[in-house]
């Protein structure tokens, strides 16, 4: 059967998609290969959520086409979120592609596949995922699509409303993939925390968490992507009281300002995400908390941008990103008035990523000499490099050690930390 090479590009959400189509392939008896000079197919799974994501994703092609000429690739195909969206003019523009899919169309993936190399039509609805994370640590995909209609995000037209998956079928999974010797699951969707809302009827996350608790042999459970307005005492209570759903939430918050978040078309209020800062504050001293904000959104004054710095500062946020507004065709925000200059943007992000290397810092070096539980990812010749609960994986910063023993990934530890920088810590194992 022939070689195929997939490149998945932007967020853990893709690389779920991209993983599915692993699981088709290998199921299909495709031979999956790394080095792309090597692969009669290449397959780039794309984002185009973004400005600078979506020319990523043209790059990327431009890139692989070349082995068309230069290498064995016979095939072409492009699928994810940029042709979901582009398709039509991606047709017209890249005629080295040779097939286009969108997001709800892996399984003709390999049916189209097979016609090119006469390997017969076998259609395949699913198979197991092929995991393209190291094997201690996997993503879970509790929903997909997005019903919150925030003025700047595409993705509602990209991926659809919000369709979560039950939570019976989302057990089978976790179990499947613990006793395939994940440690580590990370909880995923574009809105974690309304999981739920569309099946049940209210929100379901809470309840899902305490079930993937009770599997014997995952060790760490993490939660990404919440909504604030979704984000409540009762899930910061389960998360906290749980010892195996770490002390970490992902909570983007985009901006504080109740005006901003306003235009942002942003449900809840800011006084509801500083009550929500305060309450898991309050829970645990140790509880982090990661969040996005957009600097330079059509209309923010320098006053309304002073208010997110402040906020910032009175309400520090242990791993911050810092987004740039990206102007998306389609999109209400797109049509706004007082779009502002790319400069003005890229200053404002600036000085918000500046503020929060020092906050950043200040936070990471109150954990010198703990002793902390570490998640071990590589080691040799006596160093080695994991993390924590405190550090998600892909999006945090790293915890390097020394040790006198022979270390393996996947393995925990312990460790005290003996020094800190802006986002990465050192320590030495006991």
């Amino acid at each position: 059967m022939p070689k195929v090479g997939v490149i998945s590009l932007g967020c853990s959400k893709n690389r779920v998609d991209t993983e599915s189509m692993l699981g088709l392939l290998t199921q299909a008896g495709y031979e999956i290969v790394s080095d792309p000079e090597t692969a009669e197919i290449l397959i780039i799974n794309t984002c185009g959520f973004i400005e600078s994501a979506k020319q990523e994703s043209i790059d990327t092609i431009l890139e692989m086409a070349q082995y068309k000429k230069s290498g064995n690739c016979k095939v072409l195909a492009v699928t994810g979120c940029l042709s979901q969206r582009y398709r039509g003019e991606l047709i017209k523009e890249l005629p080295e592609v040779d097939i286009f899919l969108g997001v709800s169309e892996y399984s003709a993936l390999v049916p189209k596949l097979n016609k090119f190399f006469n390997t017969g039509c076998l259609k395949l609805s699913s198979a197991r995922r092929i995991l393209s994370t190291p094997f201690y640590t996997a993503y879970i995909r509790i929903a997909d699509g997005c019903d919150n209609r925030c003025a700047y995000c595409a993705i509602p037209h990209i991926r659809g409303g919000r369709t979560s998956v039950p939570v019976e079928k989302l057990i089978d999974e976790a179990e499947e993939l613990s006793e395939g010797g994940v440690k580590e699951l990370t909880v995923i969707a574009q809105d974690t925390s309304g999981y739920g809302l569309d099946i049940y009827k209210k929100p379901m996350l809470p309840v899902l968490l305490e079930k993937l608790a009770l599997i014997k042999k995952l060790k760490w459970i993490r939660v990404l992507y919440t909504y604030p307005h979704t984000v409540d005492e009762k899930l910061v209570d389960t998360i906290a009281e749980n010892p195996k759903i770490v002390n970490y939430i992902d909570m983007p918050i985009q901006h504080i300002n109740s005006e901003v978040l306003k235009r942002m078309n942003r449900h809840g209020s800011d006084a509801h995400i500083r009550e929500i800062i305060e309450y898991i504050r309050l829970k645990s001293e140790d509880f982090i908390i990661r969040s996005t904000v957009i600097a330079g959104f059509p209309g923010e004054t320098d006053a309304q941008f002073n208010e997110l710095m402040s906020f910032l500062r009175e309400y520090p946020i242990d791993r911050l990103g810092v987004f740039t507004y990206s102007r998306e065709e389609g999109t209400p925000a797109a049509g706004f008035s007082g779009q502002i200059d790319e400069n003005v943007k890229k200053m404002r992000a600036d000085m918000l990523m500046r503020q929060q290397r020092g906050i950043s810092r200040r936070l990471n070096q109150k954990r010198i000499g703990s002793a902390v539980e570490v998640l071990i990812e590589e080691y040799k010749n006596g160093k080695a490099k994991g993390r924590s609960y405190a550090e998600a994986p892909e999006a945090d910063g790293s915890i390097f050690m020394t040790s006198a023993r022979q270390l393996e990934p996947g393995q925990f530890v312990k460790a005290r930390i003996t020094d800190a920088s802006d986002y990465d810590l050192w320590g030495e194992v006991l």
